[in-house]
């Protein structure tokens, strides 16, 4: 399929209700309004396609880019084209498909995480706290878990929120995995307050760190 086929099957297929949604939720850009199952149903259509992707993604609509996640090669990216990629990706999200479908597959994201931590851009901020979230998650090994709390420390309460949000999981993932350092997570989360109030459904968890350490430690066992 070329690129304009693919769009304009996916005109067909979106609904004003999404396109509504998409607006609500602060989007502002170009869409058709894709509800996420359609939106893979076209991607098992297209199958893998690196050079469609990066035509899908240069269109600049949401659903496209969306698309282009699902349908890239994450290894064939350079630094460069992920880096351009991850400032226009404001919409959460775009950037939690790009980041979980594309950044976290490729092979020099820990040098990303590494670099993109001082950059000003918060989009860029906001991945290198993705990708220290998993690390602590899931090869927590190497990492100075004491040093990641001083700088969350210093850093959270002046971060731009798109970063404050996922450097938030990066303290509870350190509250979590960690038991020795624990209630020093729990205390800095406790001395920051933020999303102590942030509404919850019910049975969800609280994304204040306090109370979402304290459960997932639970849940651990």
């Amino acid at each position: 399929m070329t690129c304009q086929e693919v769009l304009d099957r996916m005109e067909a297929t979106g609904t004003e209700r999404m396109r509504q949604f998409n607006v609500k939720n602060g989007y502002q850009g170009a869409q058709f309004g894709l509800k996420m199952g359609d939106l893979r149903v076209v991607a098992k259509e297209v199958k893998t396609d690196h050079a469609l992707a990066k035509e899908l993604w240069a269109s600049g609509n949401l659903d496209a880019r969306l698309l282009a996640t699902l349908v890239c090669k994450p290894k064939q990216f350079t630094m460069d084209e992920l880096r351009a990629m991850v400032t226009e990706a404001t919409l959460p999200q775009l950037a939690d498909w790009l980041n979980s479908y594309v950044i976290k597959q490729h092979a020099d994201k820990e040098t990303m995480r590494l670099e993109w931590e001082t950059e000003s851009d918060p989009m860029l901020q906001r991945t290198s706290w993705s990708l220290t979230t998993e690390r602590i998650n899931k090869a927590a090994e190497g990492l100075d878990l004491d040093a990641i709390l001083a700088t969350l420390a210093e850093k959270m309460p002046s971060a731009p929120e798109a970063a404050r949000w996922l450097m938030n999981f990066a303290l509870i993932a350190v509250g979590t995995q960690s038991a020795e350092h624990r209630e020093a997570a729990i205390a800095l989360g406790d001395r920051l307050g933020f999303y102590r109030d942030y509404p919850t459904s019910p049975g969800c968890t609280s994304p204040f760190a306090p109370i979402a350490i304290r459960e997932l430690a639970r849940r651990a066992g």
